[in-house]
């Protein structure tokens, strides 16, 4: 089982933000954190493999100044490899430029089992960019998902509706994005955050996808 998890770099919510003002946007040039709407993926992806009898997940990233803290905490948590994007040109992305880039760092590792996307950040909340990246890499998507289990060559799915929850059952691969509280995410132990220092983080531009 290959999975891939995309996760967003975010700037802590516990600091205090600043515009940039010549562009008006809020800096993003100091350390970024793991989202929390994308711990919930990455725990969702460990579990996923666990329980499929072993497998790897993966995670791609799209941020400025090559920033991997966030990254590093996703890593810790007992993701294998990364791949990070990472180019002044993309600043500003909207986000079908968003899913076209993670796109190509999902293609980078090669194409896996599954992909796990959060329903939307927490800083851009366009809840958009699951499904655009899904028809960019030319997969089924499946949305606001509650709960996930592989059963052989597919995917279930418990998918949150605003009256209770719908049965979906898609054949892999497929892009799933998942609603937060899906699971509860683990914190990363002692040794996984030091693991998580020698972990590969492939760091690409724009022009290398």
């Amino acid at each position: 089982m290959k999975i891939v998890v995309c996760v967003k770099q975010i700037p802590d919510p516990a600091t205090p933000g600043s515009l940039d003002t010549s562009t008006h946007a809020l800096k993003r040039d100091g350390k970024l954190i793991l989202d929390d709407s994308d711990a919930y993926g990455v725990e969702m992806a460990l579990q996923l493999a666990a329980s499929a009898g072993g497998g790897e997940v993966s995670i791609v990233s799209m941020a400025p100044n090559g920033e991997m803290s966030g990254m590093r905490t996703a890593l810790a948590m007992g993701a294998v490899r990364g791949v990070l994007v990472s180019d002044p040109a993309l600043a500003g992305s909207d986000a079908l430029t968003t899913a076209k880039v993670l796109a190509g760092a999902v293609q980078k590792i090669g194409m896996p089992d599954l992909v796990i996307a959060a329903t939307e950040s927490t800083d851009g909340y366009t809840g958009t960019v699951p499904e655009q990246l899904a028809e960019v890499l030319g997969l089924p998507s499946v949305t606001f998902a509650k709960k996930v289990k592989i059963e052989g060559a597919a995917v279930k799915i418990e998918r949150q509706t605003e009256s209770g929850y719908d049965e979906v059952e898609c054949p892999l691969p497929v892009l799933v994005s998942v609603t937060a509280g899906v699971v509860e995410p683990r914190y990363p132990s002692f040794k996984g955050i030091m693991d998580a220092k020698k972990k590969e983080i492939v760091t690409v531009t724009a022009a290398d996808l």
